[in-house]
């Protein structure tokens, strides 16, 4: 009579190497994050064009921005928590497939206000996507690397940023604004594709709904492929009592909750209004729209660089204080972005730095907020930061055309953007000082691999 054997899902990934099986996930999620950034990245850089060809004021690029941005607060919000009663893989093939489309509708709109309406159903899409992507790249990760890996995932919507500056300089150039959104339509419908065949579902969503799971047993194979999981019981992370979003206000992890929360507004604000008003601004002070294009695309360019680099560093030092001391530092690079005229060199460093610390730290805080929840409420507490994030990046679209209505310098407007940065460096440095890392997750009892 064979032994019953009862396996430990996550002790069992946190004892193992990583596998290319699990780099696989990772390069897979990174794409998605990174089709993201081309496609946030890629309006900013055609609203030159738009003005231009449909005679508009800045003010009146406020909606379409602020359009997409509220579609990704809504897609992350109510969407993304479908992710844990359907699965992780449905949600990422669908959300990729459906804001390609979206994207490829909005390439054939005939007014402002046809293609504010289409940003919103394209940002619906991606708003679903980002949290579903940070879970399963998670949910794949060794505790012990966690961060790290989470991190590097995500630097891929900073490089996708980038690209859509490079691809928008040369596109727009020849062949019209409406090629970028081409562009952002095609590839994610390919990539949706490729994620159906490629990408495997969560082994802890599997579990939870078998524990005898075949297919958790085949995605574990690919992860130690030397253990036999013939005839197992898998072990998962226990359930939360009541809803997951309910635990982010439990009274461990409330002040935490809302400081991360306070965070993410605050920075995806600046970072969105320079993403978004940037080219613009450029534009205006006298650069082409290709100039104004490949200077903003510094801005992600130093963001993925400082995601890497604070990602190293925030497993060897205090996150929050490095965090809050990057954020800060941001603060000053977007205020010498105002004085940049007439100095040789500075405007380009100005907004590298920028890139490099609040873009950077924002890579950072989704890291943080992944190692911050307990499993059973992970995928709640990413979703719902960025969510409420999120909102912060629609203030920042419609702020960029407020600020440019009022007529004021370069010099004021890049002061007054710097405030968010340095009101998110005080709220994490706070959150560390007030109330730190949650308590550790308590490892489920029993071996990896148990004989009975």
């Amino acid at each position: 009579m064979s032994a019953k054997r009862t396996i430990n899902v996550q002790q069992l990934i946190d004892d193992s190497p990583i596998s290319r099986f699990q780099l696989l996930i990772i390069v897979l999620c990174f794409v998605i994050v990174a089709v993201d950034g081309f496609d946030t990245a890629a309006a900013a850089f055609i609203a030159p064009a738009i003005r231009a060809e449909w005679q508009l004021a800045p003010a009146m690029l406020g909606p379409m921005f602020g359009a997409g941005l509220f579609g990704l607060m809504v897609g992350a919000l109510v969407i993304g928590p479908f992710a844990d009663r359907f699965g992780r893989k449905p949600l990422l093939v669908c959300s990729v497939f459906f804001f390609g489309l979206a994207s490829l509708g909005a390439a054939w709109s005939g007014s402002i206000t046809e293609l504010t309406w289409w940003r919103f159903v394209t940002g619906l899409g991606l708003g679903a996507a980002m949290p579903s992507a940070i879970t399963l790249t998670s949910e794949y990760c060794p505790q012990r690397r966690r961060s790290f890996l989470v991190t590097a995932m995500f630097c891929g919507f900073t490089l996708g940023s980038a690209m859509g500056g490079l691809l928008a300089a040369h596109l727009v150039a020849d062949y019209g604004w409406r090629s970028v959104l081409v562009v952002g339509g095609v590839v994610p419908i390919a990539i949706a594709v490729l994620l159906l065949v490629l990408l495997p579902e969560s082994i802890r969503f599997l579990v939870m709904k078998d524990e005898r799971s075949a297919a958790a047993a085949r995605n574990l194979a690919r992860i130690a492929p030397g253990t036999d999981f013939s005839g197992a019981t898998f072990v998962g992370p226990q359930k939360a009592r009541g809803l997951p979003v309910q635990q982010l206000f439990s009274r461990h992890l409330v002040g935490g909750t809302l400081l991360l929360w306070l965070t993410f507004f605050m920075s995806l604000l600046v970072y969105y209004l320079l993403t978004n008003w940037l080219p613009t601004f450029i534009n205006s002070a006298g650069a082409t729209i290709q100039q104004a294009a490949l200077v903003t695309m510094l801005l992600q360019l130093g963001g993925t660089l400082g995601g890497v680099v604070l990602g190293l560093f925030m497993d060897r030092v205090n996150p929050h204080v490095l965090l809050g001391c990057a954020y800060a530092a941001g603060a000053l690079c977007v205020t010498a972005i105002g004085y940049s005229a007439g100095v040789p060199g500075l405007l380009p460093a100005a907004v590298f730095g920028a890139g490099f610390c609040i873009a950077g730290s924002q890579i950072g805080i989704n890291a943080l907020a992944a190692a911050f929840y307990p499993t059973a409420s992970r995928a709640s507490g990413v979703s719902w930061a960025n969510g409420v994030g999120r909102s912060g990046s629609v203030v920042g679209s419609m702020v960029g055309g407020l600020l440019l209505s009022f007529n004021w310098g370069f010099d004021t407007i890049f002061a007054i953007a710097a405030i968010p940065a340095l009101l998110a460096g005080l709220a994490i440095f706070l959150k560390g000082r007030l109330q730190g890392e949650a308590p550790a997750e308590a490892a489920p009892a029993g071996e990896a691999v148990q004989n009975a």
